[in-house]
């Protein structure tokens, strides 16, 4: 439901947006369609989202790509989990419909070295 919400959200705001239904699937859609930003659900069934981005920041043809934790979790340790695995930044579901476009749009236009930054403390997801 919330990544249906965020790709309409996302057309709305004139982004292009493809979807995949598990981790397996993204892998070949991040070759087809070349994203500039993936927001990646952690828990996806087969390949889990920290398994895919440690495998497009481990290759250097996507290394580039800027992937963001799209997640509703909120444990600790979560945070420094998502960073090692080489996420930029993390939003948090459920989405906020009215802010989404803009944060989206932030994690595209700041540096990689202040996504970090634009993301809440985990604690308050």
């Amino acid at each position: 439901m919330n990544i249906a919400i965020a790709e309409v959200v996302l057309l709305a705001e004139h982004f292009e947006v493809d979807t995949a239904d598990d981790g397996l699937q993204a892998m070949l859609k991040v070759a087809s369609f070349g994203p500039d930003l993936i927001l990646l659900d952690i828990q996806m069934p087969g390949k889990d989202g920290l398994e895919v981005t440690r495998d497009l920041k481990a290759d250097p043809a996507t290394r580039h790509i800027r992937i963001v934790a799209f997640t509703a979790f909120a444990m600790q340790g979560d945070e420094a989990r998502m960073r090692a695995a080489g996420c930029d930044g993390y939003l948090s579901k459920p989405i906020d419909v009215k802010r989404f476009g803009a944060q989206v749009r932030a994690y595209l236009q700041a540096p990689i070295d202040e996504a970090w930054a634009r993301s809440a403390p985990l604690g308050t997801l």
